[in-house]
């Protein structure tokens, strides 16, 4: 569906305005919009697998460690597929407001991609760099989103998410290959400077506090150099009549499922290119380790 089409549907639970925002906008924050059952919840699970991780030694599929991890002291940078791994979270995908407020950005017919749970650990969680999302799954067309909740209240300090209002209608998009042709999972510096980076947007908030942003918006978090955590839970979704051009990377089980409304009958097909990823097959860690030079193997295209 396009914009226009998308709009034209009565909303389930945003206002009309906040849909032009996204759509202008490219990212939208949405205050307190979980509420506290649901947190209480999402913050028990996230304690669940922290225990879990306390017994893993090196990043494996499910956990992707800090290198300073220890059993007595975990330091996560993500859980990946945490829908897979208990069952709340994916209850909070079927169950919750959450995917309404999708269905109110990309058409009523929603489907499942992707979760994560990106933690930016006290004192030193790291830095995510300048990047887009839809070339590490590139679609039919660029309706996927990511929606990620503040399981905790989120301040300044502790790296919340910034994203650079329109960077979603830049063409042509940037590169985040090098000039060698490998693969870095972000833009390079010299493409950074060209941003006006004056206008990011960062988007503190308190607990069951909303990120929304598009597949091509630009977005960086900074390094958490505070006493406090940050855990995140991403959702990736997408509408029913976008389809993947490439293998998903994390290979959730759960990949197009039907969250809300109906299977599409055809695909929609966005006229303009996409930046295709690296062969994801040969394997895939994480965001962290691509983008960390001193950890990463760089894929050559």
């Amino acid at each position: 569906m396009t914009p226009e089409q998308i709009l034209a549907i009565e909303p389930k639970v945003l206002k009309q305005e906040q849909r032009e925002a996204y759509f202008r906008d490219g990212f939208l924050f949405l205050p307190k919009a979980i509420n506290e059952e649901w947190i209480q919840k999402l913050r028990k699970a996230t304690d669940e697998m922290v225990e879990r991780s306390r017994k893993v030694t090196r990043s494996d599929p499910i956990f992707d460690l800090e290198p300073a991890h220890r059993p007595d002291a975990p330091r996560l940078r993500r859980v990946s597929n945490p829908v897979e791994h208990h069952p709340v979270y994916w209850d909070y995908c079927l169950n919750s407001v959450m995917p309404d407020i999708v269905s109110d950005l990309v058409g009523p017919d929603v489907k499942f991609h992707h979760s994560k749970l990106n933690f930016k650990w006290a004192n030193g969680g790291e830095e995510v760099k300048w990047h887009y999302d839809i070339s590490f799954y590139p679609h039919t067309n660029y309706s996927p989103l990511t929606i990620g909740t503040y399981l905790y209240d989120c301040g300044m300090d502790q790296g919340p998410l910034a994203a650079l209002p329109g960077s979603h209608n830049i063409e042509p998009m940037p590169s985040q290959y090098n000039a060698k042709g490998e693969w870095t999972g972000c833009l390079s510096d010299e493409d950074v400077a060209k941003l006006d980076t004056s206008k990011m947007v960062y988007m503190p908030g308190p607990a069951g506090s909303l990120t929304i942003h598009n597949c091509r918006t630009l977005h960086y978090s900074a390094k958490n150099d505070s006493d406090l955590g940050r855990p995140l839970l991403l959702i990736a979704m997408t509408s029913a009549d976008a389809f993947p051009y490439t293998v998903n990377p994390i290979k959730p089980k759960h990949d197009q499922y039907l969250l809300r409304g109906k299977r599409a009958q055809f695909a929609h097909h966005d006229p303009r290119p996409c930046l295709l990823p690296p062969d994801w097959s040969k394997g895939y860690t994480s965001i962290f380790t691509q983008q960390n030079e001193g950890e990463k193997e760089l894929i050559a295209r």
